[in-house]
C-alpha cells in the first residue's frame, strides 16, 4: 500500500460527504444558499439509508421546515434512518415513522407527541433506542451517536453560512459542532439571508448550506403558565415548599422544573417568601428559561443570576433590558445555551424542584407511562446527586448531614447532597394516582424491548416529596423500610396512602423525617390566590414595565 493509499484509508467520511456535497452542488444558487423549493433535493442528495440525522427539535425552537422537507424525499432513496433528537414535539418528528422514512429514535423529551410516541413504540413503528436526559444525549453525540446529516435553525444566516441563533440558541452549538468536526453535514433554515449579522453565534465554515424558510421557524412557549390557571392546592404546595425546604436548608441555587407548581412558588416568592424573610436568602442565583411568572420576583429583587437553557418567546424585551440577570450579547439579546444550563445544573445547583406522572412505593419516579412517553429532559441530569461535585454550600451540607451516616460519609470523609424535590398533588391529570405500587415504566420496558426501565430520576437520589399532606424527608430515612413509610405518609387516598399505618406516620412527624402543614405552620386556608402577585397574564405585562409580550394564545383582552 503506498503512502496515498493510507492516506486515502483514513479519510473513508471525507470522501463520502465529498461525494454528497457534489451530488448537492447543482443547486446553491449563491454562497451557501440553497433555494427553499430546492430543499427537499438538497435532502436527497446528501442524506443516505440508515444514516444518524438530527432534526433541530429543542424544547421551544423547531427546524419545522425542514422536517417538512424531509417528509417529503422519496422512501426508496432515504429510509430506516436513525433520528437523534433532544426533542420531537412536533406531529411532523413522528411523520418521519409513519412514512418509513426513520425507523430508529434516540431522543429526551416528547412534549405533544408524548401519547403517539407511546402508541408508536407499541406497534413497532418506532424502534426504541433509549430516552435520555439532554446531557447525557449531548455526550454521545460526541461518541457513539455523531450525526451524519444535521438540520438546524437560526433567526439569520448569511451567504457565507454564518448563523445567528439570537434569543434561542438552544441546542444549536453542540449539534452543530459535533456533526461538522466529524466530517458531517450540516443544513440551517433561517428566517431571513442578510448581508450583515448582530452577531456570530456559529462560525460559517460549520454550515454546508442555508435556506430562508416560507415562514419563521416555529416556537413553543413552552414555560409560559397564566397565573390565572394556578389553583389553590398548588398554592399550598407552594407554602409547604418555601417553609419546610427553601428557608430550613436557605437554598440559593436551583432550577425549577416545569409546571403550575413552580410557576405557583415563583408567584408567591413577593408575598408569602417575603413574610418568610428568604429575600437575599433564597432563589438568588437560578439555571431556568426566562420564566414570565419570575417576572415580579426579580422586580421586586430577588434575583442576582438567571442562566438560560433557551428563550421564551414574548420575553426577548423584557431580557435585554435586564442585563445584570440574565446573560445579554452585546447585540442586546440573550443567550441561551441547553448544554451550558444543564452543565450548571448538573454541579453547579443545590435544589431541583419538578413534578412527574408517577412515584412508585420505594421513591422511583418516571414520566414514561403506559399510553404517554413524555420523556426526561434535563430532569434526570438535574435531578440527581453529582457525585463529581467538590465546592462546598451550606445547603448541599446541611443535606448530606442528615443522610444515615453509612450513605454519608465514605470512611471519615463527608460530604454533601444535592436536594432533590418531586412535587405533585396525590392525583393527577384525570383523577389517576400519582403514587403506583409498580411505574408503568415496565410495562414500556417490555413493550420496546429495553433492558431496563425508563426512570426518570432514580429513589436514592430522591430526597424530597411534597404533596397536600405535607413533605417526607427522605434524606433523613436510616433505611427503606422508613422511606417507604415515609412515602405512604404523604401519599394521600391513593392505595400507596392507604397502606399508611397511624403509628409509623406518628413516629415519623416526631422524628422529623414526616412534616404535615400543621407540623410547618403553614395555615391551608392561607393557600388561595390572594398571595399571588400576579394573578393573570396581564398583571406580568404591568409587572415588567410593558416589556412582556405574551403570545397571543395567552392573551384574553
Amino acid at each position: 500500500m503506498t503512502n496515498d493509499d493510507k492516506r486515502n484509508s483514513w479519510r473513508k467520511r471525507a470522501a463520502d460527504t465529498a461525494a454528497r456535497k457534489e451530488a448537492a452542488a447543482p443547486l446553491f444558487v449563491k454562497g451557501k444558499e440553497v433555494l427553499a423549493k430546492d430543499t427537499v433535493a438538497l435532502l436527497e442528495a446528501v442524506i443516505r439509508p440508515f444514516d444518524i440525522v438530527n432534526i433541530e427539535g429543542n424544547n421551544q425552537k423547531q427546524a419545522d421546515f425542514l422536517a417538512d422537507c424531509l417528509n417529503k424525499v422519496d422512501r426508496g432513496k432515504i429510509h430506516d434512518l436513525h433520528m437523534v433528537q433532544s426533542a420531537v414535539p412536533l406531529p411532523a418528528h413522528l411523520d418521519l415513522f409513519e412514512n418509513g422514512i426513520a425507523k430508529k429514535l434516540d431522543f429526551a423529551f416528547g412534549g405533544p407527541q408524548a401519547g403517539r410516541v407511546a402508541k408508536f413504540i407499541e406497534n413497532g413503528k418506532i424502534e426504541l433506542g433509549a430516552i435520555h436526559t439532554y446531557l447525557e444525549l449531548f455526550g454521545r453525540y460526541f461518541l457513539d451517536l455523531t450525526p451524519r446529516v444535521s438540520l438546524v435553525c437560526a433567526y439569520k444566516a448569511d451567504r457565507k453560512g454564518n448563523l445567528y441563533t439570537g434569543f434561542n440558541t438552544e441546542d444549536t452549538p453542540a449539534i452543530v459542532e459535533a456533526t461538522k468536526f466529524r466530517e458531517g453535514i450540516v443544513i440551517a433554515q433561517v428566517n431571513e439571508i442578510v448581508d450583515e449579522l448582530p452577531r456570530v453565534d456559529i462560525p460559517g465554515d460549520w454550515v454546508d448550506a442555508v435556506i430562508q424558510s416560507p415562514k419563521p421557524f416555529f416556537i413553543e412557549p413552552l414555560f409560559t403558565r397564566d397565573p390565572a390557571l394556578v389553583t389553590d392546592s398548588q398554592i399550598l404546595l407552594a407554602m409547604l415548599c418555601l417553609k419546610g425546604i427553601y428557608a430550613e436548608y436557605g437554598v440559593t441555587s436551583m432550577n425549577h422544573g416545569i409546571g403550575f407548581l413552580t410557576s405557583a412558588i415563583e408567584l408567591i416568592l413577593p408575598t408569602y417568601g417575603l413574610e418568610l424573610g428568604l429575600k437575599g436568602k433564597c432563589c438568588t442565583h437560578m439555571i431556568l428559561n426566562p420564566h414570565p411568572t419570575m417576572i415580579p420576583a426579580i422586580e421586586e429583587g430577588w434575583v442576582d443570576t438567571i442562566h438560560c437553557f433557551g428563550g421564551e418567546l414574548g420575553m426577548e424585551d423584557y431580557v435585554a433590558s435586564r442585563p445584570d440577570i440574565f446573560f445579554v450579547g452585546p447585540d442586546g439579546s440573550l443567550r441561551s445555551n441547553r448544554a451550558f444550563a444543564q452543565t450548571a445544573g448538573h454541579y453547579a445547583i443545590d435544589m431541583f424542584i419538578g413534578g412527574t406522572l408517577q412515584i412508585d412505593k420505594y421513591g422511583n419516579s418516571s414520566t414514561a407511562t403506559a399510553g404517554r412517553v413524555a420523556g426526561f429532559g434535563g430532569a434526570p441530569n438535574m435531578g440527581c446527586d453529582a457525585k463529581g461535585r467538590r465546592h462546598p454550600t451550606d445547603a448541599w451540607l446541611k443535606c448530606g448531614q442528615e443522610l444515615p451516616s453509612l450513605e454519608r460519609d465514605i470512611g471519615n470523609i463527608p460530604r454533601g447532597k444535592r436536594l432533590v424535590v418531586q412535587g405533585v398533588e396525590t392525583f393527577g391529570e384525570g383523577r389517576k394516582p400519582v403514587f403506583v405500587e409498580e411505574l408503568d415504566a415496565w410495562k414500556l420496558a417490555k413493550s420496546a424491548n429495553l433492558p431496563i426501565p425508563p426512570v426518570m430520576i432514580y429513589g436514592d437520589d430522591l430526597t424530597h416529596i411534597v404533596t397536600e399532606d405535607g413533605i417526607a424527608y427522605l434524606n433523613r430515612c436510616k433505611d427503606m423500610e422508613a422511606r417507604m413509610a415515609a412515602i405512604r405518609a404523604v401519599a394521600g387516598f391513593t392505595e400507596i396512602g392507604l397502606a399508611a399505618k397511624p403509628e409509623e406516620t406518628r413516629a415519623l412527624r416526631e422524628a422529623g423525617i414526616v412534616k404535615t402543614p400543621a407540623d410547618l405552620g403553614v395555615d391551608p386556608n392561607r393557600a388561595t390566590r390572594d398571595l399571588l402577585a400576579a394573578k393573570s397574564m396581564r398583571d406580568l405585562v404591568t409587572w415588567s414595565g410593558g416589556l412582556y409580550n405574551p403570545p397571543a394564545r395567552f392573551r384574553n383582552w
